[in-house]
């Protein structure tokens, strides 16, 4: 069956990447054609129109949308939900040279996927917590990671949020990090996404396409094939270079904070992120409970061991 995905563009996508090279998918009988999306309301629109099947975006944007807190007009009581874990955000706060600190941020423009959605939240966090206040600076909508580097590095605005790769291809270009979101603690950052009703008829494609991204991620964590994964990186992503995906690698698929290796959502992480939409969020709401925004019956039955969320990876 062939499945239409869409996701943002960076190396999060590894697992799709080598599952399709491996052939994984072709194993479970699914055949996947991913898009990259250019906005986090682009992906969501795209999902509930029924114009793809799967999403992989962030945990926030599938709270956001279900709490009717988002940014773009959908029609009511969606029935999106997360299947899968996928990391913990890979993120940074990457500023122009002449910003070393986030002082110095003061005045200036600092660029996010969309204002109530993603992570915006997280970085009205890192701002406050580093003793600016949000009228301080000027938040300014520019979509999706890749098209913020690309901003960033035209210097169209003075900061943004970053995911790996490209805070390493920013860095290298001497621009500044300054703060990673593990100042934060534990976030859960991509998570595997589609809609109730696509899943409950398509349950077979959903298991095998599950199955398969096990198995890539199962092979990419294997260091004999190391070279090949830099490859891949460096294909797939603008402005790679061998040293740059070397880097990539190792945060990428590092024993601690790389890709979650079981594919279970981060119990604590998804709590993170119902403190920070209670906290930003509107129309305001007091959210506690993550697995209201997920069924984790079709990755049991991916799995030979029956899991659930995991409080820790």
């Amino acid at each position: 069956m062939a499945l239409r995905v869409i996701a943002f563009d960076g190396g999060w996508n590894l697992p799709i990447w080598a599952a399709q090279r491996q052939g994984f998918f072709d194993v479970q009988g699914v055949a996947v054609q991913l898009s990259y999306t250019p906005t986090s309301a682009f992906l969501v629109n795209a999902l509930l129109e029924d114009r793809v099947d799967i999403a992989f975006a962030v945990f926030d944007n599938v709270v956001a949308y279900q709490e009717a807190q988002g940014e773009a007009k959908i029609p009511d009581n969606p029935d999106l939900f997360a299947f899968m874990g996928g990391d913990g955000g890979f993120l940074a706060i990457v500023a122009a040279p002449a910003v070393k600190r986030f002082g110095d941020l003061k005045g200036k423009s600092l660029s996010v996927d969309a204002m109530t959605t993603g992570f915006a939240f997280v970085v009205r966090e890192l701002i406050a917590s580093n003793a600016l206040a949000e009228t301080d600076v000027n938040f300014v909508r520019a979509g999706g990671t890749a098209n913020r580097y690309r901003e960033l590095i035209a210097g169209k605005h003075d900061a943004t949020l970053l995911r790996t790769p490209f805070e390493l291809l920013a860095q290298n270009r001497g621009f500044n990090m300054l703060a990673s979101g593990s100042a934060l603690g534990a976030y859960q950052g991509t998570v595997g996404v589609a809609r109730k009703s696509w899943a409950r008829d398509h349950e077979a494609a959903l298991v095998g396409f599950i199955r398969a991204y096990r198995a890539a991620t199962d092979w990419l964590y294997d260091r004999a094939n190391r070279e090949v994964v830099e490859a891949m990186l460096i294909a797939n992503i603008r402005d790679m270079t061998p040293a740059l995906a070397k880097q990539s690698y190792d945060l990428l698929l590092g024993d601690k904070g790389g890709l979650a290796r079981d594919l279970a959502p981060d119990l604590a992480g998804m709590r993170t992120v119902l403190r920070l939409r209670s906290k930003f969020g509107s129309p305001q709401k007091t959210l506690t409970d993550p697995m209201k925004y997920v069924d984790l019956s079709y990755y049991d039955k991916a799995s030979t061991t029956k899991r659930s969320a995991n409080a820790e990876r």
